[in-house]
């Protein structure tokens, strides 16, 4: 089996002249890269790398703004067998501090302003500063490297990326994705998606997350597809990008997350724009709930493809690129991936129909979490990954996210799903989101609250939601305190931080 690395490489022989990626900074093309440029910079690098005794399977951890530099050191480290492990360069000390500590690094690559926090967390990590403010063009420590590289002997369970879950529970889990699972992964979203030489990405996500990272960076690269690179989202520049129909910029795909859709949304509003080029609109990280699935067809004239994933997993669930899109539906299986729906009690298959736990297997799960053997045997059963998810399948075969089995709410002895009370809340035209969750109590173990988001020219809508609530749910479920929000706060990927909204009740 071929290596990401290997993958890459013969993409970048391929289409040796063409350009694979134009890197914005702000609504500027700053730096055009061709493959071949790509290619050679990225051995240069790995050279540098090699030189100062980084070895295969050595942990690196990137600590980099999203940046032309960062894809080059990241196709190196793939290219000598070494681990990118991408981290937030917006996380504090108190953050950092865990991860540098449970990574182990032999290498962080940082922006030169945190090298001082780092050696504070611990004055014996080995730092390499990269200035990423500046253009590509003059970074020049690795240009005097030799541009011949042997390639690595590398093995399908070797690892390539670690990346870290979100954490909104405990500490968070480095995810090691081996070579078979980021081959696996890129190949299944290749085929799904069609993608292609002939398409143009238009890449606003962030590279520290495996949305960024391997659904989108790595299947474009490796279809020879141009990359439109930008240095962060900006919802009125990502506009000008996605409406432009210039050769050079002319976007084909956009990956976003709902949240991501809902400031694109308020920049469209009323404008006559056209993005008939634009084939492919996908929306994955959090739920698209079915009303925001209605606004952005309306707004970009094409339906957009929801899709399901995990850092853990790699992407699982699709709809279909040419078939029938269900609003609400995390869409069919990928090729290759097994999926039970399972009570978590009886730990036995339910019904059609019925909601269970998410078991999966699949070549693109990973097989460990870093350093966490007791964390990895959990969420294994059988050789199954227990995803934590909870959902159904109907008749027709398409899959249906209902909630986290952690977001449970025990109430009185029931078990009620918070994703059923947000979408009742969620009818009312007034509320624009909310999220439902349960806090201690006395009597009942957990009470039921809601936190809401609602349109600006809306008044007190207190009794309307209590009202919508009490019509369609059992009065055990309507939320027993209801406070208004400007907006629900969420990780980088657009998921709400709910352990976040507690502490506001």
């Amino acid at each position: 089996m071929a290596s990401i690395a290997e993958l890459l490489t013969d993409c970048f022989e391929k289409h040796n002249k063409k350009i694979a990626l134009s890197f914005l900074r702000g609504n500027k093309i700053e730096t055009r890269m061709s493959f071949g440029d790509l290619d050679l910079d990225s051995n240069k690098i790995a050279n540098l790398f090699l030189e100062q005794g980084i070895k295969k399977s050595d942990n690196i951890v990137l600590l980099l703004d999203k940046s032309l530099v960062f894809i080059v050191i990241y196709i190196a480290l793939q290219k000598i067998g070494a681990v990118c492990v991408p981290l937030n360069p917006g996380f504090k000390k108190s953050e950092l501090t865990y991860l540098l500590n449970d990574a182990s690094p032999a290498l962080v690559i940082t922006n030169p302003d945190q090298t001082r926090m780092i050696n504070q967390i611990d004055p014996n990590l080995t730092c390499m500063e990269i200035d990423t403010k500046i253009s590509f063009q003059k970074i020049t420590f690795f240009k005097s490297y030799s541009a011949e590289l042997k390639k690595p002997n590398l093995a399908p369970d070797d690892p390539g990326v670690i990346i870290y879950t979100s954490g909104t529970t405990g500490d968070p889990k480095g995810a090691v994705l081996t070579q078979k699972n980021l081959v696996n992964d890129a190949k299944n979203i290749i085929q799904i998606w069609e993608i292609s030489n002939t398409d143009t990405l238009c890449h606003g996500l962030p590279l520290f997350h495996v949305h960024g990272l391997c659904f989108a960076l790595n299947t474009a690269l490796i279809s020879g597809a141009h990359v439109v690179l930008l240095d962060r989202f900006e919802p009125g520049k990502v506009i000008d990008i996605l409406k432009t129909n210039k050769p050079d910029l002319s976007c084909s795909i956009f990956m976003g997350v709902p949240a991501m859709y809902s400031k694109l949304i308020d920049i469209v509003k009323n404008q006559c724009l056209y993005f008939d080029h634009i084939r492919l609109w996908t929306s994955g990280s959090a739920p698209l709930p079915a009303k925001d699935f209605k606004r952005i067809t309306q707004t970009f004239g094409k339906e957009p493809v929801e899709r399901e994933g995990m850092s853990e997993t790699g992407m699982n669930f699709s709809n279909p690129l040419n078939g029938e899109k269900k609003p609400g539906s995390i869409g069919i299986s990928l090729p290759g991936i097994k999926v039970r729906i399972v009570d978590p009690e009886t730990l036995f298959d339910v019904e059609p129909g019925k909601t269970g736990e998410f078991w999966l297997k699949s070549d693109s799960i990973i097989s460990e979490y870093w350093k966490k053997p007791e964390e990895t045997a959990k969420s294994f059963e059988r050789g199954w990954f227990k995803t934590g998810d909870l959902g159904k399948k109907d008749k027709h075969g398409y899959y249906y996210l209902t909630d986290r089995l952690k977001n449970i709410i025990i109430t009185g002895g029931e078990n009620v799903s918070p994703n059923e009370i947000e979408i009742i809340i969620n009818k009312l035209d007034e509320v624009i989101e909310s999220s439902v969750l349960g806090i201690f109590d006395e009597k009942w173990g957990e009470k039921i609250v809601a936190a809401v988001v609602k349109t600006p020219t809306s008044g007190d809508i207190s009794q309307a939601i209590k009202a919508i609530c009490k019509e369609h749910l059992h009065d055990w479920k309507c939320p027993k305190k209801i406070i208004f929000i400007k907006r629900l706060p969420r990780n980088t990927m657009g998921k709400i931080l709910k352990e976040s909204l507690k502490k506001l009740f």
